[in-house]
């Protein structure tokens, strides 16, 4: 099963300072005495163990697996780590309080409310030029992952976001970010997600935020849903890699288009230099960049990088 795209109009994340959801206040305990692990019934402790023997094997692509309480972004930790770790390391936390998205967006949420992990990846079977695919590579592998175990329609906004409905409308329950770790033949990427899953309506800080409980997910137990995303990340992963990262040849181009909200819409981005590019998203290139159409029958591809908002164009 793929990505499949929603109707309605896809949020901006310029428009959404936080551009993930995030709470005032912590959830508490039933009886008022604080932040115990099992202060909310509701949100209960990942399993540590039992991901641990469900993900890491010989041959498989997860090495190590850690959940920390708590931490300032799992980012940043792991990326401190690039260098002695092996490839495959996965740390996730069940609290961020210095997560960062796309432009260095705070990312924030309740405890234990959502998922927020990173892994690094080093593929030298990649030409380094190629390493670009890899935020796409895990919006289709986790949306992929969502749709199947929870149950939601999903759609990926080029280049970052996870989008889910919520009363017909797309909403932003995810993003992603990858950034370089290490040097030299040691060089990686860490690449992050974040899924908010049991966030609720009065949670969440913008209207255009989202959650996998509001979208209706027929379950929101993290432990299933973070197996079932490492275990569609390895696949899509080795796939690319096998095909040295080859677009075409892996099916990730094919699959992130048809999964992308993004295109066939119109939409106008704002580029550095004050230029700004009107016109409808019509394909990905093999770089993996967003290829617009102007009026004028102009095409121009923008990169990930080049973007500083990207949104439907009012009107249209």
């Amino acid at each position: 099963m793929t990505p499949t795209k929603s109707s309605g109009s896809a949020p901006d994340p310029s428009s959404n300072p936080s551009s993930n959801p995030s709470s005032s206040s912590a959830p508490t305990s039933a009886s008022g005495t604080g932040a115990g692990p099992w202060s909310d019934l509701d949100r209960p402790p990942l399993n540590a163990t039992s991901l641990r023997r469900a993900l890491v094997r010989p041959g498989g692509l997860w090495t190590v697996l850690d959940v920390v309480p708590s931490t300032g972004s799992t980012n940043v930790d792991l990326a401190a780590r690039a260098v002695d770790d092996a490839e495959g390391a996965v740390l996730i936390a069940e609290e961020q309080t210095a997560g960062r998205g796309r432009l260095d967006r705070d990312w924030t949420a309740p405890a234990r409310s959502g998922i927020f992990l990173s892994v690094l990846l080093k593929p030298r079977e990649v030409p380094v030029e190629r390493w670009g695919w890899l935020p796409l590579l895990a919006g289709v592998a986790t949306a992929t992952a969502l749709s199947r175990t929870a149950g939601v329609d999903t759609a990926l906004k080029w280049p970052n976001d996870i989008l889910v409905t919520v009363d017909g409308e797309e909403r932003k329950a995810g993003g992603l970010l990858a950034e370089r770790a290490g040097a030299g033949e040691e060089a990686g990427v860490v690449l992050g997600i974040g899924i908010n899953v049991t966030l609720g309506a009065d949670e969440l800080p913008v209207p255009g935020a989202g959650s996998l409980a509001l979208a209706g997910a027929v379950s929101t137990d993290r432990d299933p849903l973070v197996r079932a995303l490492l275990r569609s990340l390895e696949q899509w992963y080795g796939d690319w890699r096998a095909a040295g990262g080859d677009p075409a040849q892996s099916r990730l181009q094919e699959t992130y288009a048809a999964g992308c909200a993004t295109l066939g819409r119109r939409v106008r981005a704002e580029l550095p230099g004050d230029r700004t590019l009107v016109g409808e998203a019509t394909a990905l290139d093999t770089d993996g960049r967003l290829v617009v159409t102007t009026d004028e029958g102009a095409r121009e591809a923008v990169g990930a990088g080049d973007v500083v908002h990207l949104r439907a164009e009012q009107g249209a």
